[in-house]
């Protein structure tokens, strides 16, 4: 079961749900989620919803969801839009367009929008973005699979880069007085609109709480733009380990 809490000399029965990053916490340095073998097990057998909340974008993600074998609404590009399979929630669910058979809730901005901000960015500072880089190129520079880099190129809402030479202070203060918000990941710095995983677990932990009455959220990150997410979740784990530790943290909570 997902949990039993003691309140008031009663036993209620809460349910969980996982909100949790990728790169670097649900995956190893080598994209493999091996280590978490058995929580993802328990995790199927208890039913407990799995929602992936990366930086990842919607070809990447998609290709994770069929890897792990779960079938539950993601947040793609670090908060940019929530996917939720059609007829997924007993109600009916808002949304901005469908894409795919998921109603899709876009909460950031377009990758043209963005690519017009990290231009003023680039007369100053030397940079090098996802929108210059070749799938072989990414490959390199990443680490993954050439199949998974030409997916990671396919960017929406979210323009990854390098900061190759300038201040990283300096960048943010640039990206942010254009009106767009500046976060980095594990491997890369950011561009993105006024999103952030927290906004976007928060409208998704309200449609959870909604269908399911009491829940307890579960948050897992590993760098910076994980932050949100972490503060928006009742509770949150930020882990250095990845998947190794991912599955000592979710086996605890579901066993």
């Amino acid at each position: 079961m997902n949990g039993i809490f003691i309140a008031q000399e009663q036993l209620i029965y809460m349910h969980f749900v996982i909100f949790t990053d990728l790169d670097g916490t649900l995956l190893d340095e080598s994209y493999s989620f091996s280590a978490a073998g058995k929580a993802l097990d328990l995790v199927k057998k208890t039913k407990t919803p799995l929602v992936i909340c990366t930086s990842k974008n919607r070809p990447e993600i998609l290709y994770y969801r069929k890897m792990l074998g779960i079938k539950d609404p993601f947040i793609s590009e670090n908060g940019a839009a929530i996917f939720i399979p059609r007829k997924y929630f007993s109600f009916g669910v808002e949304h901005t367009r469908i894409r795919n058979g998921f109603l899709c809730i876009e909460l950031g901005r377009s990758v043209k929008e963005l690519g017009k901000g990290l231009e003023e960015v680039r007369k100053r500072m030397k940079i090098r973005s996802f929108l210059e880089m070749s799938s072989s190129e990414l490959s390199r520079d990443s680490g993954l699979p050439a199949a998974q880099a030409r997916l990671a190129l396919k960017r929406e809402y979210d323009i990854p880069f390098r900061i190759l030479s300038g201040k990283e202070s300096e960048v943010r203060r640039m990206i942010e007085s254009a009106g767009f918000s500046y976060t980095r990941g594990g491997r890369y710095s950011h561009i993105t609109g006024k999103n952030d995983k927290g906004r976007a677990v928060r409208f998704l932990s309200g449609l959870y709480k909604k269908e399911m009455g009491k829940i307890i959220t579960i948050g897992l990150g590993d760098s910076p733009n994980d932050y949100p997410m972490l503060r928006a979740v009742d509770r949150g784990f930020l882990l250095r380990k990845g998947p190794e530790e991912w599955n000592r943290v979710i086996t605890r909570l579901l066993e």
